[in-house]
């Protein structure tokens, strides 16, 4: 899997420098031709990784690019990396790039919590949604020689001694993997800052942790371990979407467990603020076309991925409902 993905993102981020080659890499927002109704290709369009190289984000982004122009919706996207402070110097840029219907950035969940935890002068709010695209169920995972076998068995241990007991996931405060387990905990009635969390730099991170017996149990988008729950190296004591997942299909849910919790990591796009409607609509327009094939369908399939394909006052609702559960999950830790 992460060899897959690795040759994934290199050829896409070879795709993606050729593409730049072309058309330029500051493509005058004024001059890209195509849109809405005109039967051509868009061209100009930039697309913002607030990380780095190699992350979800920019597995996604390059992904989306990558899939646009071989369908020709779009030609010659340039995607860029703009990494720091967890996502949100790249939410500074794009919220001063105010009027530009030429941008977008390439965020998700992390960056809603980041916003808050970074004390971020820009803010969601202050962006135009454009489309949700993905979602990735969390997993629960222990070593391979854990006493837990059940959710039911961790959760009894956990509540006897919660401080000393240790949590990692691949995130800092506010991320997804930081979320998961404080929702966790407060989903089974232990207080979210009793939580023992250990943050770690990445999935990449985070396995060793985990296979060295540090932690109890890690928690972190369930693609991250597909192949040493393949190995056995690993167990997966839950899942944390609303239905089994079919990779591991074995696996129980959380609410199968008897925890009512259901929690998703998700990536979407969002513009600059003061873009026009027209401009907004040649987003929402390439993007819908682009999920509506079947190399996207293909890519989904290829990486895992949940479509949750969700584009304007949808997507935005969404995203006012994300921004204050996390604020308020935030708050109640003394993080925002």
């Amino acid at each position: 899997m992460r060899s897959r993905r690795a040759a994934l993102v290199g050829a896409l981020a070879a795709v993606s420098m050729i593409a730049v080659s072309a058309c330029g890499a500051t493509a005058d927002k004024d001059e890209s031709g195509g849109g809405s109704g005109s039967g051509k290709p868009v061209t100009g369009l930039r697309l913002m990784v607030p990380n780095t190289p190699g992350s979800g984000y920019d597995l996604t982004a390059r992904t989306v690019t990558q899939v646009m122009q071989d369908t020709d919706v779009a030609s010659g996207v340039q995607v860029f990396n703009l990494p720091g402070a967890s996502g949100t110097v790249g939410l500074q840029r794009l919220v001063n790039e105010k009027g530009n219907g030429k941008m977008a950035m390439q965020m998700g969940l992390g960056v809603v919590g980041a916003s808050y935890t970074s004390k971020s002068k820009a803010t969601l709010t202050d962006t135009t949604p454009i489309a949700k695209l993905i979602e990735e169920a969390g997993a629960i995972v222990v070593p391979k020689d854990s006493p837990y076998k059940t959710m039911d068995d961790l959760v009894t241990a956990w509540k006897k001694t919660p401080k000393k007991f240790a949590v990692g996931g691949g995130s800092t405060a506010g991320g997804p993997d930081h979320l998961l387990p404080m929702q966790l905990a407060k989903a089974v009635g232990i207080k979210p800052k009793d939580v023992n969390f250990v943050s770690y730099d990445g999935g990449g991170e985070l396995l060793p942790a985990i296979l060295g017996n540090k932690l109890a149990f890690g928690a972190s988008g369930y693609s991250e371990f597909l192949d040493q729950i393949e190995a056995g190296q690993v167990r997966v004591l839950a899942v944390t979407s609303e239905k089994p997942i079919d990779a591991l299909k074995d696996t129980p849910t959380l609410k199968d467990s008897g925890i009512d919790l259901v929690f998703t990591n998700w990536r979407g796009i969002v513009a600059p603020p003061g873009i026009t409607q027209e401009q907004e609509k040649t987003w929402v327009d390439a993007l819908t076309t682009m999920h509506d094939s079947k190399e996207w369908q293909a890519q989904l399939e290829k990486n895992g991925w949940v479509d949750a394909f969700a584009t304007g006052d949808e997507f935005g609702t969404f995203l006012t409902e994300q921004d204050k559960a996390v604020a308020d999950l935030l708050a109640e830790l003394g993080l925002a």
